[in-house]
């Protein structure tokens, strides 16, 4: 145990003085390896950082970050926009149920809140302030709806947790529909009882034919989700092989709607490239403190002093909601899960905790700390897109927290809510 708090108190100190993620990883981890008599570290620590990262799981994830950014580039957010606005603008409060409803949507082939937030946000933040709506409430509802992003399949946040916990793909791509759309409901009822006191425009009730005409232009992104995991759930296709499928889907659908030009081509796959190295490099760095923690047996260690305080199933889901969304707050959701999970997996299977569900429970918690100060990676986004100084919009975004955090209290405390779909279309896991 006293190599764990070493080494991830060394992490947590480096981080809170600003080391980046990737730095403090590789440093702490190496302190380890000399506090654990480790003296020769030159194929130790280049064999775990390949180990980690050259995973045929992982190869997913930039597939599923180009498919996002092509979607981006082919302009196929505005038809994802006009299409919510189409069918719930005329509404009380209707561009701020746009701004839930076309999140979710978006979802679908994003896979990444920041996916969300770069795609839609100045669109909806644009929308919302022209309509009388604060710049402040505007900007801080992107954020929040943005969380949708990484539950709904293909999610890049669920395909990291699969490779850690050995789950099926598909089961957990299943498991975070219903959670998805249980978190944009509770936005629409927050932002339903919010516009009692708070006066809200309306837009203008779309014809018939503007409606069918933004039903018609939306089509390729609302069937777009239903092509990637009938691929992965049927057995067509692995989750990376659907990943190159939702990239020649993209990039077909911007040459039937002649969207797609080179240069939008090339910025996609540079950004793409960019995001996708920085997550193997976390994943192949953190791949030393897992392999350090696992020949020293911390996970083992930690169970059991979480075991000799905590007696019930209820109390560990609870103190894991806690603990994670503390640490989301300082840590990226990546770099969080590879270092923690080897810690709590043991113990979610002690009291019998399915994993699909534990996943869950543990990406909501994670994703709230895009949305919080201090690292709030969501928020300094947004306040770049929008222009919104980053304290008010901290601010601001407070009491839009208290619907997911009450989906995730759900989660926890219902287990059927992420299994029963699963359970449904593949069958109880075995």
């Amino acid at each position: 145990m006293t190599l764990g708090f070493l080494v991830i108190g060394g992490f947590v100190c480096l981080m809170m003085i600003g080391v980046p993620v990737i730095v403090a990883i590789g440093a702490a981890s190496v302190a380890g390896l000399y506090y654990a008599g480790f003296g020769d570290q030159s194929l130790v620590v280049p064999q775990q950082i390949i180990d980690g990262a050259a995973k045929p799981g992982l190869l997913a994830i930039p597939f599923f970050i180009l498919a996002g950014n092509l979607m981006n580039a082919i302009g196929l957010t505005d038809r994802i926009f006009n299409f919510a606005l189409a069918l719930v603008g005329h509404f009380r409060a209707g561009l701020a149920y746009v701004n839930v409803l076309a999140s979710l949507l978006f979802a679908g082939v994003s896979g990444a809140a920041t996916a969300d937030i770069a795609g839609l946000g100045q669109l909806e933040v644009k929308a919302m302030r022209s309509r009388g709506y604060t710049p402040e409430f505007s900007a801080a509802l992107t954020v929040a709806t943005s969380l949708v992003g990484p539950i709904v399949p293909p999610s890049i946040s669920l395909i990291v947790y699969a490779w850690l916990a050995s789950e099926s793909v598909a089961r957990l791509f299943l498991a975070g529909i219903v959670p998805g759309i249980l978190v944009a409901i509770s936005f629409i009822l927050y932002i339903r009882t919010l516009a009692i006191w708070v006066p809200m425009p309306r837009e203008k009730r779309a014809t018939l034919c503007e409606l069918g005409k933004a039903t018609v232009e939306g089509i390729p992104a609302l069937i777009a989700p239903g092509i990637i995991l009938g691929a992965i759930v049927f057995g067509f296709a692995t989750a990376t092989e659907a990943g190159v499928i939702a990239c020649g889907y993209s990039i077909l659908i911007g040459l039937f709607y002649r969207k797609l030009k080179l240069s939008a081509l090339w910025d996609a796959l540079e950004q793409s490239a960019s995001l996708a190295a920085l997550i193997m490099m976390i994943i192949g760095v953190s791949q030393i403190m897992g392999w350090l923690f696992a020949f020293e047996q911390v996970p083992q260690a930690f169970a059991s002093g979480i075991l000799a305080t905590i007696s019930s199933k209820g109390v560990f889901l609870a103190f894991t909601i806690a603990l994670l969304v503390l640490i989301g707050c300082f840590m990226e959701a990546t770099p969080a899960k590879i270092i923690l999970l080897p810690l709590l997996l043991p113990i979610a299977d002690m009291f019998g905790i399915d994993r699909v569900q534990f996943g869950m429970v543990i990406t909501l918690s994670l994703l709230l700390g895009i949305a919080t100060p201090p690292l709030g990676v969501g928020l300094y986004l947004m306040s770049a897109v929008s222009g919104v100084r980053f304290e008010k919009l901290a601010i601001s975004i407070l009491p839009l927290l208290i619907p997911p955090i009450i989906v995730l209290i759900l989660i926890a405390a219902v287990p059927e809510i992420t299994l029963w779909l699963p359970d449904l279309v593949m069958g109880p896991a075995q």
